[in-house]
């Protein structure tokens, strides 16, 4: 169903209704990654060699968007702040800039 299609045929009192239901219970695509997660986690320690990895794995191991390496570091300089998501992505710190005449 697109978006429109659903606001046309969805009032604000059934949208309220799901936003409620999604509290109690979660859907979507992050809970299907939590899902699949799990299911890795367990199928890798099951097959673990515990002295190899004597840890064993998490959820967390396998949900790319959950494992957070580096603390976040905000700029007050946008250009800055860019530079270093740049620098970060791809490892460089020269930048092309588009908005400056070369």
């Amino acid at each position: 169903m697109s978006v429109r299609q659903a606001q046309r045929e969805i009032d604000s009192a059934e949208f309220a209704e799901w936003m409620a239901y999604y509290q109690i219970e979660p859907f979507g695509e992050m809970v299907a990654d939590i899902r699949h997660g799990l299911a890795c986690a367990l199928l890798a320690n099951v097959n673990r060699d515990r002295k190899a990895q004597p840890t064993p794995y998490t959820p967390e191991d396998f949900i790319p968007w959950a494992q957070q390496d580096e603390a976040l570091i905000l700029h007050d300089d946008p250009n800055q702040q860019a530079e270093a998501m740049i620098s970060g992505l791809f490892g460089s710190t020269h930048v092309e800039r588009c908005d400056k005449p070369q």
